[in-house]
């Protein structure tokens, strides 16, 4: 994370389709469509990919990636890192107060 080009990459439901939920906690699904890709071309254009989770054990979270990426894996965190974007399929963006209040 060392060249100010970090984007930072929600797990489940961005990068693993997470479609039953958190199910027993462990990672059971096949990779969002696209997803590895995507990851590929943004590395490949010299950006650094670090893969965010609430996950407490990240082991399981590598493994998957090793079994569905051709072994190769990631920087992954549980902790919010310094990033250029957040890519998460649960966020709201900020714009002012009032919108979010509204939101709700």
């Amino acid at each position: 994370m060392s060249n100010g080009r970090t984007i930072a990459i929600d797990f489940d439901g961005v990068i693993h389709k997470y479609s039953m939920g958190y199910h027993d906690g462990t990672p059971y699904d096949s990779p969002v469509e696209g997803a590895i890709n995507a990851i590929k071309k943004l590395k490949n254009k010299g950006y650094d990919v670090v893969v965010f989770t609430a996950r407490e054990d990240l082991e399981p979270v590598d493994e998957w990636f090793r079994k569905h990426c051709n072994g190769w894996s990631l920087e992954i965190t549980n902790k919010k890192p310094p990033a250029i974007a957040y890519i998460d399929d649960r966020a709201i963006r900020f714009t002012n107060w009032k919108d979010i209040l509204n939101y709700f």
